[in-house]
């Protein structure tokens, strides 16, 4: 159901602060701060919050499409969103990663830097608290929905956090990683729960799976062939707080970002186009591009050419710059 509903704001403080904060479980986040933690802060505290943030994620969306929980309905409530609106609610995917990469980080990071344990505490706290209630200010989730999707989150962190070490070790070593990476991500996504009709679920699981895996088979090659993990001591810039050390973070930062957009965009379009051949449809054909056949291939080869991209590649060019 469309949202038709017209509205007033009536104080922008809490509508600008959660219409953010809302963005900040979104693909733009994604994007973004996990590439900034690789490139800028640590290596394996990004490795173990993208094995997390895949693991929570597909499970929270699998599990929207089996349970088949509505939204609110509107009215009463007054929905300030329209794309997610055609899924269902329980539980909350913002709410579960909100969670899933503010504690993991927080986790990954609380024994490798000197930092007051309770302000890392109350960050990770409010940061995941800012989502899950900018899902209840959208209109877009019950209460249910949320504290769900938070308790579920926390649990897989609480069941996954044992075996960290372990699954980073096979993923960085194992000579099958590279395989597996591409081949268990694609079959769950092929596989994914069917509906009576069209939901970006399936699409934003692809998408998910795709930079995992692309950043996966990255993390293996740079072991291999660049700089083994376990053979010299892992890159580590720590946070950035000197003048000095902030120039050069922005500045790889930005480069990085350049790198991948113009990857995504790039690999969407050659990705559709050669797609859009085969099997007979224009490439602005949004019906066409919804079909099984065609949004998993699309989406999937864009986002591993994206999440490949930002942890091979950007490196290299990072060094060829001098910004290493």
């Amino acid at each position: 159901q469309s949202c038709t509903q017209k509205y007033i704001v009536k104080n922008y403080f809490y509508y600008y602060l959660f219409r953010f904060s809302a963005a900040l479980g979104e693909e733009i986040f994604y994007i973004t701060f996990l590439p900034f933690t690789y490139w800028n802060i640590d290596h394996s505290v990004s490795r173990r919050m993208i094995i997390v943030w895949s693991i929570v994620m597909y499970i929270g969306q699998v599990s929207k499409d089996i349970l088949k929980w509505p939204r609110p309905l509107s009215p009463p409530v007054v929905k300030l969103e329209m794309r997610t609106n055609a899924e269902y609610g329980m539980p909350s995917t913002h709410a579960m990663a909100a969670t899933a990469i503010s504690f993991s980080f927080f986790i990954a990071t609380m024994n490798q830097y000197k930092y007051p344990f309770e302000l890392g505490l109350v960050a990770a706290f409010v940061f995941s608290t800012l989502v899950c209630l900018s899902r209840l200010y959208t209109g877009m989730h019950t209460v249910l929905d949320v504290i769900g999707g938070a308790l579920i989150s926390a649990v897989l962190l609480l069941l996954l956090y044992p075996a960290w070490d372990m699954i980073d070790h096979l993923l960085l070593t194992s000579p099958f990683c590279p395989l597996l990476s591409i081949v268990v991500p694609l079959v769950l996504c092929y596989n994914y729960p069917k509906l009576d009709y069209y939901s970006p679920t399936r699409g934003d699981t692809t998408t998910i799976l795709g930079a995992a895996a692309g950043a996966t088979v990255g993390f293996w090659l740079n072991n291999h062939y660049t700089a083994p993990v376990y053979a010299s001591k892992s890159f580590q810039l720590g946070f950035p707080l000197m003048t000095s050390k902030m120039v050069v973070v922005l500045a790889r930062f930005f480069v990085g970002i350049l790198v991948v957009l113009l990857t995504r965009w790039l690999m969407k379009n050659v990705v559709l186009g050669v797609l859009g051949y085969w099997y007979k449809f224009p490439i602005r054909d949004l019906e066409a591009r919804r079909r099984l056949e065609v949004e998993v291939p699309y989406k999937f080869i864009t986002y591993s050419s994206v999440g490949f991209m930002a942890t091979v590649i950007v490196p290299l060019l990072h060094e060829l710059l001098g910004l290493q």
